[in-house]
C-alpha cells in the first residue's frame, strides 16, 4: 500500500527487499517519456512517440520462461517445453539477488490492474529498472483513478530488471535472461531482457491459470469488438493472420486487441488497458488505426529512424518484430468500459500459405475444438531465419507459450461455451488463393472483410453449404460481395490434382501435430479432425 506519511509520489519498497532506492512512483506517461530521453535510453520520433531499442532481445524467449513448481502448480500445470518447472528454493535465491541488484538504484514503480470487469480485477504493482519499461506498463495495464490509488492493495508483483544477468550454473536458468512465475508468492520475476512483451505476457500467463482454475472463466488470446446490435465478435489468430486489422472495424467498437476473458455469465472483458501491435510494413492506408495511434504516449520498439525522426517501417535490420505500444484510448472507436455482452460469432484466423483452406468455413463444436487446439497458420519465406518455403506452424489455443494448463482444458471450455451461448465459429483463411505462396496470391482484404461482415449480419445463415472433401469443413457456396469462385479453394487452382496432393499433405500435418493431444481429447474433438486422409 501507499505509505500515507510519505508524499504522493513516494513509496517504500523495503518489504520487497529493495533498500535505499530512489523510487519514482506513479509518474505520468510524459514524465516517463522525458526520463527516458534524459537518461539517453530513447529518442523522440517526429510523431512525438518515444522510440527505444530493447537490446539483445527483440522478442519473447519461450525457452527461458519458467513456472515455480510447488503445491499450487505441481498437479495442475501442463509441464514440458512450454511450461518449464523451476525449484522454489532457487526462485527465492534468485529473487534476493535481483532485489539486491535494484537496491540503491533509481527505479520506477507503478500500481495498475488487469481485467476490465471488476469481478475479476487483479491489482498489480510493477517495479521497473528503466523508465520506458514503466511507461509500457502504463500503456498496457489498466490505470487506477487517484481515489483508487489511496487504498490500493497489490495482489501480484512484477519485478523487471533488464540489466540483471543470471548465472545459469548457479541460478538454475538456461542462460542469463529469465521470466519466472511464482503462483504461491504471486510474483513475476523478469531479468536479463529489455523486451517489454515479457511484462504483459507474464500477467497474461498467470491469468490463464487463475481464471479457469479459480473463476470458471475462459482466458483467450484474441481480439474482440461489439456491433451496434450489442453482439460481440471474437477473433483468434497468430501473428500475421490479421487479428488486429480485422477487429478494427469502423462500424464496430473495439473491446480489446489481444487478451480477454469469457465469463460464466457470457460477458467478454479485456485484460488490458492498451495495445501492443506489430508495425512491420505499417502504412496509413492499410492500418489507419494503428498508424494514427503512434503519437505522444506511444512507445515504438526496435524501429529504424533517420536523423529527423522519420520511421522506416519497412526496415527490418534490427528485427522483423518491430512494435508499438499505446493506451487503448489512442483508438477512437472503443467500447467503454472494455466489456462486451452476448458473444455470437468467433473467428479463427489463419494465413494458410499452401492455398488449401477455404477463405471461410463454418465449424461444428468438435471441429472448433480441434482447430482451436491445433492453432494453425503457416510461416512463409523470410519470416524467420532458415525459412525458405512455406512451413505449417501450430500453436495450441492460438497462444501456446502462455497456456499453463493442458490445451484440451481450454478447448473443452470453448466447446461448452459455444453450445451454451449458441455461438457460430468460423475458420477464416487470410492466406493464399489460386495456389501456394509463390504461385497464388494473398486473399484480398476486401473479400475477407466482406465474408466476416456477412457472417456477422447473418447473411450466411440460409445459403447452401458444401463439405470440404478432405478437411470436412462446411463451406458456403454464396457470399455477398465475394465472387463465387473464390469460396472453393480448389476452383481457384489451375492444377486440380496438385491441389488435392497439397491438401492431403496439409491434412497429414494437422494429424501428426495432434497426436500429442489425442489421449486427452474426447470423441467429439477427435471427430473434428480432417477425415479425407
Amino acid at each position: 500500500m501507499v505509505d500515507k506519511n510519505q508524499t504522493a509520489k513516494s513509496i517504500s519498497l523495503d518489504s520487497y527487499g529493495i533498500k535505499n532506492a530512489k523510487v519514482n512512483y506513479q509518474l505520468s506517461s510524459q514524465e516517463l517519456h522525458n526520463e527516458t530521453l534524459r537518461k539517453g535510453q530513447g529518442k523522440e520520433a517526429n510523431s512525438g512517440a518515444l522510440a527505444v531499442n530493447t537490446g539483445e532481445f527483440t522478442g519473447r524467449s519461450p525457452k527461458d520462461r519458467f513456472i515455480v513448481k510447488d503445491d499450487i502448480t505441481r498437479d495442475k500445470i501442463w509441464w514440458g517445453n512450454i511450461n518449464i518447472p523451476f525449484p522454489t528454493d532457487m526462485f527465492d535465491t534468485l529473487y534476493e539477488k535481483v532485489v539486491d541488484y535494484l537496491s540503491e538504484k533509481e527505479i520506477y514503480v507503478r500500481d495498475s490492474y488487469a481485467c476490465a470487469n471488476d469481478d475479476y480485477r487483479l491489482n498489480i504493482r510493477v517495479i521497473n529498472e528503466y523508465p520506458w519499461s514503466n511507461m509500457f506498463a502504463y500503456n498496457m495495464f489498466l490505470r487506477p483513478t487517484e481515489a483508487e490509488l489511496e487504498d490500493f492493495d497489490p495482489e501480484w508483483l512484477i519485478v523487471n530488471a533488464p540489466g540483471f544477468m543470471a548465472d545459469p550454473e548457479v541460478d538454475g536458468t538456461r542462460q542469463h535472461n529469465f521470466a519466472i512465475l511464482n503462483f504461491t508468492k504471486k510474483i513475476a520475476l523478469i531479468g536479463g531482457t529489455g523486451y517489454t512483451g515479457e511484462i504483459k505476457k507474464g500477467i497474461f500467463s498467470a491469468l490463464n491459470f487463475i481464471l479457469p482454475v479459480d473463476k470458471n472463466t475462459m482466458p483467450m488470446h484474441c481480439s474482440a469488438n461489439v456491433g451496434k446490435n450489442g453482439e460481440t465478435a471474437i477473433f483468434f489468430g497468430l501473428s500475421g493472420t490479421g487479428k488486429t486489422t480485422l477487429s478494427a472495424d469502423p462500424d464496430r467498437k473495439l473491446i480489446g486487441d489481444d487478451e480477454h476473458g469469457w465469463t460464466a455469465e457470457n460477458t467478454i472483458f479485456n485484460f488490458e488497458g492498451g495495445c501492443y501491435a506489430k508495425v512491420i510494413n505499417l502504412s496509413e492506408e492499410n492500418e489507419p488505426d494503428i498508424y494514427h495511434a503512434i503519437k505522444p504516449g506511444a512507445i515504438l520498439e526496435n524501429v529504424v529512424m533517420d536523423e529527423n525522426g522519420e520511421v522506416d517501417f519497412e526496415d527490418t535490420s534490427i528485427t522483423q518484430n518491430t512494435r508499438v505500444s499505446y493506451p487503448i484510448y489512442h483508438i477512437e472507436n472503443i467500447q467503454e468500459p472494455s466489456i462486451g455482452e452476448n458473444p455470437k460469432n468467433i473467428f479463427f484466423l489463419t494465413a494458410d500459405a499452401f492455398g488449401v483452406l477455404p477463405p471461410i468455413s463454418k465449424l461444428t463444436p468438435g471441429q472448433a475444438a480441434y482447430h482451436f487446439i491445433s492453432g494453425y497458420t503457416a510461416k512463409v519465406a523470410g519470416t524467420e531465419e532458415g525459412v525458405n518455403e512455406p512451413l505449417p506452424s501450430f500453436s495450441a489455443c492460438f497462444g501456446a507459450p502462455f497456456m499453463p494448463l493442458h490445451p484440451t482444458k481450454y478447448a473443452e471450455m470453448l466447446s461448452a461455451k459455444m453450445k451454451e451461448a449458441g455461438v457460430n465459429v468460423w475458420l477464416i483463411n487470410t492466406g493464399w488463393t489460386g495456389g501456394p505462396y509463390g504461385v497464388g496470391t494473398r486473399m484480398k482484404l476486401k473479400y475477407t472483410r466482406a465474408m466476416i461482415t456477412a457472417a456477422l449480419d447473418g447473411e450466411l445463415d440460409n445459403v447452401p453449404y458444401e463439405q470440404h472433401p478432405i478437411f470436412g469443413l462446411n463451406v458456403p457456396q454464396e457470399c455477398p460481395n465475394v465472387p463465387t469462385e473464390v469460396l472453393n479453394p480448389k476452383d481457384t487452382w489451375k492444377n486440380k490434382k496438385a491441389y488435392d496432393i497439397q491438401a492431403k499433405e496439409l491434412a497429414t500435418s494437422f494429424k501428426d501435430n495432434f497426436k500429442k493431444f489425442e489421449e486427452y481429447a474426447n470423441n467429439e474433438i477427435l471427430l473434428g479432425a480432417p477425415q479425407g486422409v
